[in-house]
């Protein structure tokens, strides 16, 4: 099984050093309130399971572009805090490229050493046991599988981050070593005036619009999500991201909740899911040892009957949360315009 493993990282790291080369809501709390119960309609779905997939396989699902060097987890200076990672040049990315002046800086965050039950500890210090960590598996309720595939793990028996190296070891704000999951729903309507679908001036397409949320800890937008918890769906996970957004701001009474759920349940059914994108995700959290994985799926509201009666507007007094047009132009966080750009090839819309 090893040799299958560093087989596996041999022609991942070969791959990244060829291709590297190239209605009628009156407020904002009522808009916002619709987002939770956006979430709770998904929840209340079970048709979501965590995928199966065997150990080495392809690389990205749905990706749609060849693969590249992760770049936002080389950035600096790490969020959150004031450290500076060590410079990695895209040619020393890969560690099938040998560096022996590479010294990552060892950081981890207050709030994971503080040692939260969602965390992994530090197995550097309590050393390694029959009853440690099974990384490339699933570790009890804890996930370790990557969807690139197995792993390597370093000198200290942790897991290598399969894209390369990130100028920081250690687990930075991710509380997994290895990776950590996380579920990102895109929330699509087309754009419309006086009832009909508007089409951009120079693509000749009509344009999507997604659901926007404005991130508390960069200031960045960013389709809405979070990382799932140990044996969690991906359909609850959903839910209780958008909820913990949504829920200091709700006022909705019982009746309008039981009229909302029903209105939405119709758009998270498994025929209207669709996967846009698993796999790593060039996130600035990543470090050489714990990094961030997603599944990226679209909940799209053809007719604007459901999800699509959202009136949020920039500026809403009631949270960061907007319909965004979706273009090439967006500056999002992370790989989230890889995402949307998915999303756009699904529905042969403007980008």
């Amino acid at each position: 099984m090893m040799g299958v493993c560093i087989l596996c990282t041999a022609v991942l790291a070969c791959c990244i050093w060829i291709r590297h080369r190239y209605s009628d809501l009156r407020d904002g709390v009522q808009a916002l309130s619709l987002v939770l119960f956006l979430s709770v309609s998904l929840a209340q779905s079970s048709w979501y399971k965590p995928v199966s997939y065997p150990v080495c396989p392809a690389l990205h699902r749905n990706m749609g572009t060849p693969l590249m060097i992760h770049v936002k987890a080389r950035s600096s200076p790490y969020p959150g805090s004031r450290v500076k990672r060590f410079p990695v040049p895209d040619g020393y990315v890969s560690w099938s490229i040998p560096w022996r002046k590479y010294e990552p800086v060892d950081y981890t965050a207050d709030i994971i050493k503080a040692g939260p039950e969602w965390a992994d500890p530090d197995f550097r210090k309590e050393g390694q046991s029959e009853q440690g960590p099974r990384f490339n598996t699933l570790d009890g309720r804890i996930d370790r599988r990557s969807f690139l595939g197995c792993y390597e793990l370093d000198e200290d028996k942790l897991p290598r981050n399969p894209m390369g190296r990130t100028g920081i070891a250690s687990r930075g704000l991710l509380g997994k070593w290895g990776p950590n999951h996380a579920a990102d729903p895109i929330v699509t309507r087309w754009k419309r005036e006086a009832g009909e679908k508007v089409i951009h001036e120079l693509s000749g397409k009509p344009i999507l619009q997604f659901v926007a949320i404005k991130r508390k800890d960069c200031g960045e937008w960013a389709i809405p999500g979070g990382m799932v918890d140990d044996g969690e769906l991906v359909s609850a996970t959903l839910k209780r991201e958008f909820g913990e957004e949504a829920l200091d701001s709700l006022t909705a009474s019982k009746l309008e909740k039981d009229l909302l759920r029903t209105l939405f349940q119709s758009v998270f059914s498994k025929e209207k899911a669709k996967e846009v994108f698993a796999g790593y995700v060039d996130d600035p959290r990543n470090t050489d040892n714990a990094w961030i994985e997603t599944v990226a799926m679209n909940f799209h509201d053809d007719t604007g009957d459901s999800v699509g009666q959202l009136d949020l507007q920039s500026g809403d007094d009631a949270g960061c949360v907007q319909w965004s047009d979706i273009d090439r132009k967006l500056q999002l966080y992370a790989m989230h315009s890889h995402f949307l750009k998915r999303a756009t090839e699904l529905w042969d819309a403007h980008w």
